[in-house]
């Protein structure tokens, strides 16, 4: 049977403008689920429900192929069975769809794996991932009423130690897999149902999260990156212009060059050299004199028609994986690079080329506090390894 993976995004959010591709740890929110769906191996074909142009341009870049939905099932009140549904009708070869919610981006391959054994060879019909929580519950009492609240699911006089009771389980909004005979039905769960049971740290989801600087945290912390494991960063090769500067050059009446740079950034190469992580810079042109009036300490290659190459020779200088590099560019000549490092990372303005290459796209532009962003970044991954190692 066909099993299709479909990742419900319309543009429209009444809570955050374009939520589904709004950076999430410098990852659009999409980008985590369908990086997950994509690794998992088990889907067919993997495909986003959109009726946004940007929406559909970062499905693309992620591998995933685009339906785009009619205004009718676009409306702040469609469901998502009727988005499901029409998707369903104009693609014939589809028997089964997993339905990955885009605000869940702590979901891993590992479960929707899972999930795709249950549906295909325990022949269940519906799948939904729940999480155990063990909270106590208590009856409403509406204002003006004349009555006491009840317990729900505790008996107060014995309260459970939470070792001693095994909670509840509560559907978490992950996915939802389905077969079509169930879905041209009207339902999305039903026949023989299952659930799915995931770890309650990977289930965080934005529209209850709020506060967005702590999903990313949780993401961080419980995120999947890919398919081979973190390691420590020891090299950051970072592009000079537009990154390190704005890539704007001042010339004076007597034909002198000057720009213009971050002090944040020089303190986060500061940082990084601190943590025992060499910093190396690359340009495409002579820029000695401005790098020696910066004083920046670090190994520096100007006039470079190859960057790959000098990455290349740098890693193997150094004796390093690729995964313990890291690469800050914005031009299409960082694009092989940026593919090639273990960890890479671009300015908010550089160019789309170099933006659809990296794994980590800036809030700051170039010139303006880009390196020390990623340096901060790379601090986070790095505690995410060392936690690792911990485990």
């Amino acid at each position: 049977p066909h099993l299709a993976a479909l990742v419900l995004a319309r543009g429209g959010s009444k809570g955050i403008p374009l939520k589904n591709i709004k950076l999430l740890a410098g990852v659009p929110l999409i980008g985590w689920v369908l990086r997950a769906a994509i690794d998992a191996g088990v889907f067919h074909s993997i495909w986003v429900s959109t009726d946004h142009d940007e929406i559909e341009k970062v499905a693309k870049q992620f591998g995933a192929q685009v339906h785009r939905r009619s205004p009718e099932v676009s409306q702040d009140s469609s469901t998502s069975l009727e988005a499901i549904t029409e998707f369903l009708n104009h693609h014939r070869e589809v028997d089964i769809v997993g339905n990955i919610q885009a605000t869940s981006p702590c979901l891993h391959p590992s479960d929707l794996i899972k999930v795709a054994d249950l549906i295909q060879k325990e022949g269940f019909d519906s799948v939904f991932s729940v999480v155990r929580r063990h909270q106590f519950r208590w009856s409403e009492v509406k204002k003006g009423e004349n009555k006491m609240t009840e317990p729900q699911n505790l008996n107060p006089a014995k309260r459970y130690r939470r070792q001693d009771w095994p909670g509840e389980l509560y559907e978490n909004g992950s996915f939802y897999f389905a077969k079509r005979h169930l879905i041209e039905k009207g339902y999305l769960q039903g026949g023989k149902m299952a659930y799915y049971e995931m770890r309650a740290e990977h289930s965080v989801d934005i529209d209850i999260d709020i506060d967005w600087p702590i999903a990313e945290q949780r993401v961080l912390s419980f995120g999947y990156f890919g398919k081979e494991p973190l390691k420590e960063v020891k090299l950051l090769v970072c592009s000079i212009d537009g990154c390190l500067t704005n890539g704007r050059i001042y010339v004076t009446e007597d034909h002198k060059e000057m720009v213009s740079y971050d002090y944040r950034d020089t303190v986060g190469i500061d940082l990084l050299k601190k943590r025992g992580i060499q910093v190396r810079l690359i340009s495409d042109r002579d820029c000695s004199k401005t790098l020696s009036a910066m004083q920046l300490g670090c190994v520096a290659k100007v006039n470079v028609t190859n960057k790959l190459q000098v990455l290349k020779d740098w890693q193997e200088d150094m004796g390093l994986s690729w995964k313990e590099v890291a690469y800050l560019g914005n031009e299409e000549s960082d694009v092989e690079c940026l593919k090639q490092a273990g960890m890479s990372g671009v300015p908010a303005d550089a160019c789309a080329a170099a933006q659809k290459a990296a794994g980590y796209i800036c809030k700051s532009r170039g010139g303006c506090g880009a390196v020390r962003e990623f340096a901060e970044h790379i601090f986070l991954l790095l505690e995410k390894v060392n936690s690792a190692r911990k485990q």
